[in-house]
């Protein structure tokens, strides 16, 4: 009795109508076909269309499924059986079980399209009802439900086996390349490893997860075939599975024409560039001459026409690449484009200054230049900034906008080398002859070391003032000495030198002339706590 109470039950919960597919059932029905077909277990059998005098196709599905409500467990038993009779002056097959008719199929329920016979038709359709029979007695057989939950139970004990393997697994790898890394046996480089990290345990817990992900979806569907209850969700998620890996491989293959393109049109783009690295390469180096290309641009030049062709090379590729007229690469390219027009305005004003620098060769690494307020070497011309060692050791850093837009003074550009002219000047009263004055700084520069002796020192009078004239002494530094070094050293020796020849100079400023010179007398230039050796060793 408890047995085809739960027969009836399933009767009313199964024989419903749901989501359709089509007379021969459609694979995209509409609405109305989707209520003129009768649906077993979530499965379609078959569409009706004929009209029985005022009996609509959907009140006959209707009443199909009361019928069907009405059986128990002894008619479920029994086959489902045919017989050609004539109802409505037509021919039509008669389906019923243990005796009890259920539907009629007409030749007007028969679609055209299908190519069938009414008797074709009416046994397809018996068979589907059939096997949908069996699947629904299997439903209630305590047997076959003890053994499917048997096997439920044994796939998830090998579900959780395999989770316990992998965490197990896991942990021993980690603790094997722990070891390998700590003995340096790794095959990647250490400046690579402190890069990437652990990069082989993240791998294999990668596969791990995607070995999990797929196992647990291939169980939830098995174990969803195994009852008739939800046998048909069991397939649909099968065949999601298999159609989403068909779709893959079929755009994979699809993808293949157009990357062997992209990969032909790279190799292409990386021999031209090879070639003509080599070409600049001997420009640079002074083995090939072209004209309007210097040795000194060479390297922005190969850089600028190398971005040049690996854009083209990029814009006569991009339509060969998968999904490159799909609306969401066609919006992720919109984006990146107004972020870099947004972003760009202030990077693009010092890039197109340092092209600016190096075209014009302005400035070049190693030379000694003065900006601004500050005098040193530079140390790089960047495509954004250029660098400056000054004095105190410090790096200066000026954006190349900054650096063209002011007055660029270069001490050692036309030396070629051969170090670097420093200036220096005084100011000396109208009563000290001007010959002593230049004989006086002549002195001074000899003393200093640091400077070339070969080139002889070059002393200029700047000015006539009202209290005074300014001289100026220029002199040529040997190669690789420090400019404010040397300066030091040399305003030092002029100092002496003035003193030792009892001339004063002028700066500060005086009103009126002093009656005695403002010098310092050489008994008084190791005055405490100046110490003469410690002086003239650094002289």
């Amino acid at each position: 009795m408890i047995k085809a109470v739960m027969c009836i039950c399933g009767c009313l919960l199964f024989f419903t109508l749901q989501d359709a597919l089509g007379a021969e059932p459609r694979q995209a029905p509409s609405a109305q076909e989707k209520a003129r077909t009768l649906y077993l277990l979530n499965q379609p059998v078959v569409m009706l269309q004929a009209k029985f005098g005022l009996t609509t196709p959907e009140e006959r599905v209707q009443r199909i499924v009361t019928i069907l409500r009405s059986l128990n467990d002894n008619d479920l038993a029994q086959s489902v059986e045919m017989h050609n009779v004539t109802r409505y002056r037509q021919p039509v097959v008669l389906f019923s079980i243990n005796g009890k008719p259920f539907m009629l199929l007409a030749e007007n329920d028969l679609d055209e399209g299908d190519d069938l016979t009414l008797a074709q038709a009416a046994e397809r359709v018996r068979l589907r009802l059939d096997t949908l029979r069996q699947s629904l007695s299997e439903q209630y057989s305590s047997r076959y439900l003890l053994l499917s939950a048997g096997k439920s139970f044994l796939g998830a004990l090998l579900l959780l086996a395999f989770i316990l393997f992998a965490l197990r697994s896991y942990a021993w790898l980690k603790r094997i390349y722990a070891v390998r890394r700590a003995q340096r046996k790794s095959i990647i480089p250490g400046a690579l490893r402190a890069f990437l990290g652990p990069i082989e345990v993240r791998l294999y817990a990668l596969v791990l997860i995607s070995a999990f992900l797929v196992s647990f979806y291939i169980w939830v569907s098995w174990v969803l075939r195994l009852f008739p209850w939800t046998r048909i969700w069991g397939m649909e998620l099968g065949g999601y599975a298999l159609g989403l890996l068909q779709r893959l491989g079929m755009a994979i293959l699809s993808a293949l024409p157009g990357m062997l393109i992209v990969v032909v049109i790279f190799l292409i783009t990386a021999l031209v560039t090879r070639l003509l690295r080599l070409v600049l390469r001997r420009v640079e180096t002074g083995q090939l001459h072209l004209s309007g290309l210097h040795p000194d641009t060479v390297g922005v030049t190969r850089k600028l026409i190398s971005v040049v062709i690996w854009l083209f090379a990029l814009s006569a590729a991009y339509p060969f690449l998968p999904g490159a007229n799909s609306l969401a690469f066609k919006g992720i390219s919109v984006f990146f484009g107004l972020m870099l027009t947004l972003g760009s305005a202030g990077v693009m004003n010092h890039a197109m200054s340092g092209l600016v620098l190096t075209y014009s060769r302005a400035l070049r690494k190693g030379e000694v230049i003065r900006i601004a307020d500050h005098e040193g070497v530079v140390s790089e011309v960047g495509m954004l900034a250029t660098k400056i060692l000054t004095r105190e050791n410090y790096e200066v850093t000026v954006p190349n906008a900054v650096v063209v837009s002011g007055r660029i003074v270069n001490l050692s550009a036309t030396l070629k080398g051969d170090g670097v002219n420093m200036t220096t000047s005084v100011t000396i009263g109208y009563d000290t002859p001007w010959r002593q004055v230049e004989a006086m700084l002549e002195l001074a520069a000899s003393r200093t070391p640091g400077i070339n002796r070969s080139i002889s020192p070059l002393v200029r009078q700047l000015a006539l003032q009202d209290w005074y004239v300014a001289y100026e002494l220029q002199v040529r530094l040997q190669v690789g000495e420090s400019l404010a070094g040397v300066r030091s050293i040399l305003h030092g020796h002029i100092q002496d030198v003035f003193n030792e020849f009892g001339v004063q100079i002028m700066s500060p400023n005086f009103i009126s002339q002093p009656e005695q010179p403002v010098i310092v007398t050489k008994s008084k230039w190791f005055t405490p706590p100046a110490n003469q050796d410690a002086s003239d060793r650094s002289r």
